[in-house]
């Protein structure tokens, strides 16, 4: 076993919890989960592969991943961020076996992975989502999460990163109902990311944009020129790009119900809010503020929130 932490946050997650814990036997048995008040039997599947489970209410993505950091009763070298629904390749457990029980380096404090999407139960090798590269591995207290309306990332306090070469797995089970509202709530967040663009309701920088840094800095980039293209043309834009100039139509029938659905109906919907918010409160930065508190029950000038 090597000294490595696994953080999970759950809730209704009993069609992964074990599939995502499984896939590390024999790496580590360190899983420390934090529960949103599932009800499912999402806390037994997880208790019985050994994990220690605590229940703390949800706020934010953020709020409660930094909550699982701030309370992980192991003291492990190393800490690692999965998500329920994902899961390491055998050739990740390897890989990490040989890298977390020899000597690194202290300067070095994180590790970024590859990770690959299955939708429908088919990999989407292509439209821009392989590799897509997360940080998730980082020495014990030297990362937080850090705070974002969408695009949440491990941001560490110091020291450099390296790349792993193999790949971690998000493959969810549920339907495609279960999918699209999903991808409805995400919608209001993403709006409010957006206009934060635009208005900076924090009054406070968030990722340092960059085309060629970090892929958090890299995507934080493309957003702000996404923000500034017109409402509803640049939907149809991002589609073409990721299905035909990414090669997306490659994916086939299940990659285009994927680039559709994830690359343009989405982010139309996303738009379609925005014109909403517009209509309703109009451009003015402190009524859209109001908007979203009396509309949504959301401080958009505070992301650690109930709601």
């Amino acid at each position: 076993m090597v000294s490595l932490t696994v953080l999970i946050l759950t809730h209704n997650e009993s069609l992964h919890i074990e599939r995502c814990i499984d896939s590390f036997a024999g790496l580590t048995d360190k899983f420390f989960i934090v529960d949103s008040f599932s009800t499912d039997n999402t806390r037994e599947r997880a208790e019985a592969k050994g994990a220690k489970v605590v229940t703390n209410p949800w706020v934010s993505y953020a709020f409660q991943f930094n909550y699982a950091i701030e309370n992980n009763p192991y003291q492990t070298k190393w800490v690692m961020r999965m998500d329920a629904d994902e899961y390491i390749t055998p050739e990740l457990k390897e890989e990490l076996q040989t890298l977390l029980s020899g000597d690194i380096p202290s300067e070095v404090t994180g590790f970024y992975v590859k990770r690959r999407v299955f939708f429908m139960n088919q990999w989407i090798r292509r439209g821009g989502y392989y590799p897509i590269w997360l940080l998730r591995i980082w020495r014990n207290g030297k990362g937080h999460c850090e705070e974002l309306w969408m695009d949440e990332h491990i941001k560490l306090h110091e020291g450099t990163t390296r790349k792993l070469e193999q790949d971690i797995v998000d493959h969810n089970l549920n339907n495609l109902s279960w999918w699209t509202q999903k991808h409805n709530n995400y919608a209001t967040r993403e709006i409010i990311d957006l206009l934060n663009i635009k208005y900076n309701f924090e009054n406070k920088p968030t990722v340092t944009p960059s085309l060629f840094g970090t892929q958090e800095q890299r995507t934080r980039y493309l957003k702000i020129k996404y923000a500034s293209l017109p409402l509803f043309t640049r939907p149809f834009l991002y589609f073409v790009y990721r299905y035909i100039f990414k090669l997306g139509f490659l994916d086939g029938v299940k990659g285009l119900i994927w680039h559709f659905l994830q690359g343009l109906w989405y982010r139309f919907l996303v738009d379609a809010k925005i014109y909403e918010v517009y209509q309703r409160a109009g451009k003015d930065k402190e009524s859209i503020i109001r908007y979203f508190k009396e509309e949504h029950g959301k401080d958009v000038r505070r992301k650690n929130q109930v709601g």
